[in-house]
């Protein structure tokens, strides 16, 4: 099976609050987006952000300059229906982000809560980091969280890469400085517990 034919199958027979990373405000997120200080005009990319109810805080926040990125139609389309008209203000791009082909130095900071931990072969890992080095601004924001390394070994039963900070900002190397890193006790909406490292990266001027 395809991976955007999962995802899909996923969203098909699970409503989006019954997923196992749902969060009803990603508040991690968000008060490492608002930390940046940049303005509400900067560009920002939610990558994997599907059926997340980031965007809809972003909105709220005051930031009008924002995309969406997710393998799935399904994801995408829970989330437009969920913000109704407010949905034509969010960019959405139905895409695999190790194949997607995105502008250069199109944004202000790069978000992605847990795409990046199911890139098990190195070459989906390379791809991943390439497109963010075009795609970032010189000096722009990079904030990704994966599982941590006591997190879990799959998830949606996928196997994924399990990551300490150190090993996650080493995927990245050095056209990037790690500012920041926290970690995240994530409730699933089954009671479970889920670990998270988090990683906040400044994308060098060179």
């Amino acid at each position: 099976m395809k991976p955007e034919e999962h995802w899909n199958q996923v969203y098909e027979t699970k409503t989006s609050d019954s997923v196992s990373w749902f969060q009803e405000h990603a508040e991690q997120s968000l008060r490492l987006i608002r930390a940046t200080g940049v303005p509400n005009s900067a560009s920002i990319i939610d990558v994997g952000g599907g059926a997340s109810t980031l965007v809809d805080d972003l909105l709220l926040d005051g930031y009008h300059s924002l995309s969406v990125l997710d393998l799935s139609a399904k994801a995408l389309a829970a989330a437009q229906q969920r913000l109704g008209p407010r949905a034509g203000e969010v960019r959405w791009i139905e895409a695999d982000i190790t194949r997607a082909t995105l502008p250069a130095h199109a944004y202000d900071i790069w978000h992605d809560r847990a795409v990046f931990h199911f890139l098990t072969a190195p070459e989906q890992r390379r791809a991943y980091v390439d497109t963010v080095l075009r795609a970032v601004k010189p000096g722009g924001h990079v904030i990704v969280a994966t599982f941590a390394e006591d997190g879990p070994l799959q998830c949606s039963g996928l196997p994924v890469m399990r990551y300490s900070a150190t090993g996650l900002h080493t995927e990245f190397g050095a056209p990037f400085t790690l500012l920041q890193h926290e970690r995240e006790e994530h409730l699933t909406p089954s009671g479970s517990v889920q670990r998270f490292v988090y990683c906040y990266c400044r994308k060098n001027n060179a």
